[in-house]
């Protein structure tokens, strides 16, 4: 049975060599000699200096930006998507899809729309104030709190669709047999549901914390080019065709999502948490 479906599988390795593995090998040869789109094969050689670049002071504020938002975002995004996916799975609700689909809803419009969308609303003239007469956000555009705002708001819904999933799996005889026991509601919770749904938690985590700490549309949008993440700094350095430095540090942002793969396997094995 498995050779007979082995067939299928043969254009997802075509589409890992051709759009996975070759490009990472390209992106480790070119960080690590001085090719430049200007010189021939012939003339490129080896050479560390391209690694100057992870010790600039530019560099490193990028990255700090780029962890702490990530870890604010992710905390942010768990204490309202948990509460959120825990409030739906209680809910008496026959047909959970629909609410499901409307927090995904926005995820389906583009990111850049929606950041543009934000920026509006978060600056002084907007369309709310146009409407209903007063401003719901102030002038809060350029400003960290902006950024963080739109952060979480984009990514909320990688949190709540794991988690979600992970509190449904839990069986409710396991509830049950608890409160029988004599636990009160809280000890239930935090005894039986939040330890039975940590999978979705670590699963929800990463897919919050990898596009936040990876991303540059979200904070060139809303802190107008003055918060600078790493990934601002990876598409500066292609725009201005500094292939070196920038194929440098994209393989530095590979390392963290391959240890996080490798976290979410220990936590996940089965992928069951991931949608």
């Amino acid at each position: 049975m498995n050779k007979s479906f082995s067939a299928f599988a043969r254009p997802y390795q075509g589409w890992l060599l051709v759009l996975v593995f070759i490009p990472i090998i390209a992106m480790i040869v070119i960080s690590m000699t001085n090719f430049d789109s200007s010189i021939s094969f012939s003339d490129i050689t080896f050479t560390l200096s391209n690694f100057s670049i992870l010790t600039q002071p530019s560099t490193l504020v990028a990255f700090r930006n780029s962890i702490v938002y990530a870890s604010l975002t992710t905390l942010i995004a768990f204490v309202l998507g948990y509460f959120l996916a825990y409030e739906i799975k209680k809910a008496k609700i026959k047909n959970k899809f629909v609410v499901l689909t409307i927090v995904i809803l926005p995820m389906w419009s583009n990111l850049i729309l929606r950041t543009e969308a934000l920026m509006n609303v978060m600056s002084e003239n907007n369309i709310i104030k146009s409407i209903l007469g007063f401003n719901l956000f102030g002038n809060i555009s350029g400003t960290p709190l902006a950024v963080l705002i739109g952060l979480v708001f984009t990514y909320l819904p990688f949190m709540i669709l794991p988690v979600y999933t992970a509190l449904e799996k839990i069986d409710v005889h396991l509830e049950e047999a608890a409160l029988d026991l004599g636990l009160t509601p809280l000890q239930k919770f935090w005894k039986v549901i939040f330890p039975l749904s940590l999978r979705g938690v670590v699963s929800g985590s990463i897919m919050v914390f990898l596009p936040t700490m990876a991303g540059f549309a979200i904070p060139k949008i809303l802190s107008k080019g003055r918060i600078m993440f790493i990934g601002n700094i990876i598409d500066t350095k292609f725009i201005y065709t500094n292939y070196n430095h920038g194929a440098l540090l994209s393989l530095v942002i590979l390392v963290f999502i391959l240890g996080s793969i490798f976290l979410l396997m220990k936590f996940d094995k089965e992928g069951e948490t991931l949608l």
